[in-house]
């Protein structure tokens, strides 16, 4: 942890995710049951959606979680295009930071967490029937039990996803 910041605040130069993670804001939803947690670095190229649904699908089916799969898949698609989109600007050459995507299992539960360096607030848009995409959040949200972000010191954010 950086040596600067108070015990417990979470950085985007920390190793992700920090042992017994889970999101604030779902903490009411946990339930006992197995724990582990599996983490990926994004390669900042538009094939690591790809990567992230198939290294996505390899947990679940290792952690024997077919039933969440398809699901996860999707919200995981939605995540890691807006981290690699918005987080990193795929346009710009040299992106000083990574995305790590986790998925952190508590119980029945499964929570997908991309960390970006992007500062922009992840928001639900409305967008106009002839708008080329802008309801990735709309599937996150129809998709999961809950779902949320947070922002990272110095600068960053992680969006996570819950679900069952």
């Amino acid at each position: 942890m950086h040596p600067t910041l108070a015990p417990g605040l979470w950085t985007t130069f920390d190793w992700w995710p920090p042992v017994g993670w889970w999101p604030e804001a779902a903490r009411d939803l946990l339930v006992p049951g197995p724990v582990s947690s599996a983490t990926f670095v994004l390669p900042a190229t538009a094939s690591s959606v790809h990567a992230a649904r198939s290294f996505t699908a390899g947990v679940l089916s290792a952690w024997d979680l077919p039933e969440v799969a398809d699901n996860m898949e999707l919200v995981v698609s939605e995540l890691a295009t807006n981290a690699l989109r918005h987080g990193l600007r795929l346009e710009e050459p040299r992106c000083e930071r990574p995305v790590h995507m986790s998925l952190v299992r508590r119980g029945p539960l499964v929570t997908s967490a991309f960390t970006e360096p992007g500062t922009s607030v992840p928001v639900l848009r409305y967008p106009g029937p002839l708008d080329p995409g802008g309801l990735g959040l709309h599937i996150v949200e129809s998709l999961s039990l809950r779902w949320g972000w947070s922002a990272l010191a110095p600068h960053g954010k992680i969006v996570w996803a819950v679900l069952s």
